[in-house]
């Protein structure tokens, strides 16, 4: 018998998943009646299947969604929210992160803006995507930090080399001249390379007129919506509706 060997050089190869699983195929009679190629292909789907959560788990804590757990499946579409059950639909495909393209996500306080923006990038996460979360007002202060630590510079690169960028509640307080040239530097890096997601309680009409700069205005304006899937929620908040149940 030759199995020792064999599952020593699984285990060196770090097939450890394939290992376990090969073991339980000798556990199972009904198994042997399969042939060849079929108890490869179960081996096959068992360690891939492993490495494939491993990779998603991984991808998942770098991310550091706000709601770790928000997925698409669980999305609701109450009359009264709005979404369009389709283009929620399109958007799990993840073809805007392949193809560049941005997602922004308006609408008042509790509507569910921060969970779907976080299901959205947790489905490009289980599409092979890398992704980050970061509160506007987060964003920020980890750029004024890094100015002034001299890490600008990396803090950047990171923010332009990840496939998605969530940056959630944006214009919240009116924005200073930094902040503006800020978002400017990390739009103008993500451009048309890689796709962001904004969500805001600030209709899109107001967008320019918060900014306040114009120049900074039209240049922010122009790398978010030129190419953006815009949604819109409304109804009333979701919060104050799980309160009275």
């Amino acid at each position: 018998m030759l199995n020792e060997p064999t599952l020593d050089k699984l285990k060196a190869m770090r097939l450890d998943t394939l290992a376990a699983a090969w073991l339980e195929q000798h556990k199972r009679p009904d198994l042997a009646k399969l042939a060849f190629d079929e108890r490869l292909a179960l081996l096959v789907d068992a360690e891939w299947l492993h490495r494939e959560n491993a990779r998603l788990g991984r991808a998942l804590k770098e991310a550091k969604l706000r709601l770790g757990q928000a997925c698409v499946e669980d999305i609701d579409y109450p009359a009264r929210r709005e979404l369009d059950k389709a283009v929620v639909r399109q958007l799990t495909t993840c073809r805007w992160v392949t193809e560049f393209q941005n997602v922004v996500i308006t609408g008042a306080t509790g509507t569910g803006k921060t969970y779907l923006a976080c299901a959205l990038a947790h489905q490009a996460c289980r599409k092979g995507h890398r992704a980050i979360y970061r509160r506007a007002s987060r964003l920020t202060d980890e750029l004024t930090l890094a100015r002034a630590d001299g890490s600008y510079a990396r803090a950047l690169a990171r923010l332009a080399r990840v496939d998605v960028l969530v940056i959630d509640d944006w214009g919240h307080a009116p924005m200073r001249d930094q902040e503006r040239r800020d978002l400017v530097e990390v739009l103008d890096d993500r451009h048309g390379l890689r796709s962001t997601i904004m969500t805001s309680q600030l209709p899109v009409a107001k967008w320019h007129d918060h900014i306040g700069d114009p120049t900074n205005a039209d240049a922010i304006c122009d790398r978010v919506l030129h190419n953006a899937h815009r949604l819109v929620l409304k109804g009333p908040s979701r919060r104050k509706e799980e309160t009275k149940a």
